[in-house]
């Protein structure tokens, strides 16, 4: 049998038995629920949608599960069942009343929507925010749905996540068990449309050309935004023909989308973006809380680490931990886990977390049944393949070291000794690196884990790698990026990727539908972005001085990887990441009011001599 023939029928195999489950979730759902639909009153009279599954089964008393969201609760009709319920499986033929709830001011709830509504300290008698709405929803589901146990889980991922993290200040006391996964915690410095002041271009205009569209009504999804309809499917080429993030705006959403324009307002790190913080107000937690993420989540990596050590800090007693795998965006319920684009893991990782942890912990916080017996930090380490347990986050047990750049791209452990030691080159932003090789119509959610060969190439990408390692090296924790720079502009952009060289041996997948070429293989373990402008704040962006040796230093996502004996580590710098991230016209200005024109290249320097070091440092495992 040929290999074409043979993953077709795979393929085939695949879809059928994907037909076949959902039929029979399907089924399962309509034989074991009953459907009930609510407009819950809130303490200042708005109504949100409402629906309600709950177990036919009235033999005993069931626990809640709560999924607030904004991207609506359908099908709507309480004839018309979810083909399933819960993140999984399991967690629905476990048993519990899932509620799902339009958040205010979209679908079919009342109210006016705002994006990451800011907290409220004044919590007068019809004072709200989303703590409010959750905590007025579990109040009414609590006192009005039959065969209730009195106990409330909330979990979400993504936007939900967020709406999972705001159900915990002031928590209702039913409110046992929450579980933030992914949750959208901070859009200025690393969730979704922002990282580190830099506006991330593709997630932020394909996400508001139609979730950011204004609902004049209660509406369902028939009736709603279908969403912008990109003339080319070449990402790279539509943005950059577009000539400016203004011209964006200028021609697709003119005034239409209201938090696009809140971008454009606001590009340095005001009190619009601070008042959405959630994480200042997560103190005095009550519930149970299990944080969830994954270190190559395109949208939200930022938000799971953010938020567990928000919580950790100020709430030193709190019942609060972290789960955390090589997962893509939900990839914990949206795939079994076993591999993420060209990376194989050697186990089924999101069927181990949703049956070591997500089921045990709302059974045993809500239903009182069974031991969760998790540690406080629960981490797949790739590269090594394994799951570890920590009792911190980052774990303590690390020696912290600088991987210093070298002359002619090295890369090592030892400071440099030479003087007047500096790698020069040529940026243009009308040429700028793209952020994944090939032609794409969408952001892609494995650029998160891709080979890096194709940007290695290029002349305005500098590269430096360790010799072959001895040995196996195990990065845990944060990444700080230490550089010494210069350039001609008075401002710019700095990208730094951490990456995982694999031998030039490395046998090639077996079988190899995609003619991989594993000898060489660079896997992007970590990158990110920073606008050197904010480099010593955000609030008060700083022109470079051209020609002036300047320090920019900022932290990476955290990482949890395996350097391999025989592997190499690799460091890559560069100062465009497009269209991932807008572009800098390495002038100092207001960016999003960049005009065509405003784009310059800039000669840029990265200095590695004994008296200006550029350094990333790591924390090594023990």
């Amino acid at each position: 049998m040929n290999f074409l023939r043979f993953f077709s029928l795979l393929f085939c195999l695949f879809i059928t038995n994907s037909v076949l489950a959902q039929e029979s979730d399907s089924a399962y759902v309509r034989q074991n629920y009953t459907k009930i639909e609510r407009q819950i009153p809130m303490r200042d009279g708005i109504k949100l949608f409402t629906s309600i599954y709950i177990p036919k089964n009235q033999t005993k008393k069931f626990p809640f599960l709560l999924n607030r969201t904004p991207y609506t609760v359908a099908p709507y009709g309480e004839d018309k069942y979810k083909l399933s319920l819960g993140s999984f499986p399991a967690l629905m033929r476990e048993g519990f009343i899932f509620v799902y709830q339009d958040v205010r001011g979209k679908w079919m709830s009342e109210g006016t929507f705002e994006d990451i509504r800011p907290q409220t300290t004044k919590k007068g008698k019809k004072d709200i925010d989303e703590s409010t709405d959750t905590y007025d929803t579990i109040d009414w589901l609590v006192k009005n749905v039959k065969g209730n146990n009195g106990n409330v889980g909330i979990s979400g991922i993504s936007y939900p996540g967020f709406y999972s993290t705001a159900s915990l200040p002031n928590a209702h006391p039913a409110l046992k068990a929450v579980s933030p996964q992914a949750p959208v915690t901070d859009w200025y410095m690393g969730d979704d449309f922002h990282h580190r002041g830099v506006l991330f271009l593709m997630d932020a205009f394909s996400f508001m050309g139609s979730f950011g569209v204004p609902r004049p009504k209660p509406i369902t999804p028939d009736q709603g935004p279908k969403g912008f309809k990109f003339p080319i499917e070449d990402n790279y080429r539509f943005y950059l023909e577009a000539g400016s993030v203004k011209n964006l705006k200028d021609k697709y959403f003119t005034d239409s989308i209201k938090f696009w324009n809140d971008l454009s307002k606001h590009p340095n790190l005001d009190t619009f973006w601070k008042a959405r913080l959630i994480t200042p107000h997560l103190k005095n937690i009550k519930p149970a809380v299990m944080v969830v993420g994954g270190f190559f989540d395109a949208e939200d990596a930022y938000g799971t680490f953010d938020t567990y050590k928000a919580i950790e800090k100020q709430n030193p007693g709190a019942n609060n931990i972290l789960v955390a795998g090589p997962w893509f965006h939900g990839g914990w319920v949206r795939s079994d886990g076993s591999s993420f684009g060209d990376i194989p893991f050697g186990k089924k990782t999101s069927i181990d977390y949703q049956q070591q942890y997500e089921l045990p912990f709302f059974k045993h916080y809500l239903k009182g049944e069974g031991d969760f017996n998790a540690a406080e930090a629960n981490i797949f380490v790739t590269g090594s393949n394994e799951w570890k347990k920590f009792q911190s986050w980052p774990p303590k047990d690390v020696e912290t070291k600088n991987l210093y750049l070298q002359p002619n791209g090295k890369l090592s452990f030892e400071k440099v000794g030479r003087t007047d030691s500096w790698d020069e080159y040529v940026s243009d932003p009308d040429n700028p690196v793209p952020y994944q090789d090939g032609i794409q119509a969408k952001r892609t959610r494995e650029y998160m884990i891709d080979d890096q060969r194709f940007a290695s190439r290029r002349p305005d990408v500098k590269v430096y790698q360790t010799d072959v390692l001895t040995e196996d090296i195990t990065l845990t924790g944060p990444v700080l990026a230490n550089l010494v720079v210069s350039t001609t502009g008075t401002d710019a952009d700095y990208v730094v990727k951490l990456i995982d060289v694999y031998p030039e041996d490395a046998p090639n997948p077996t079988p190899n539908p995609k003619n991989l070429i594993m000898g060489g293989y660079q896997m992007l373990v970590r990158g990110e972005i920073m606008r050197g402008k904010y480099r010593n704040s955000f609030e008060k962006p700083e022109a470079f001085t051209p020609g002036t040796i300047t320090k920019v230093n900022y932290p990476l996502p955290d990482v949890a990887h395996t350097f391999k004996k025989g592997h190499k580590m690799m460091i890559q710098i560069q100062n465009s990441w497009f269209p991932l991230a807008d572009r800098n016209p390495q002038k100092f200005m207001d960016i999003y009011q960049a005009e065509p024109a405003d784009f310059q290249k800039a000669t840029h320097k990265i200095y590695h001599d004994v008296k200006n070091s550029s350094y990333l440092t790591i924390s090594v495992l023990k």
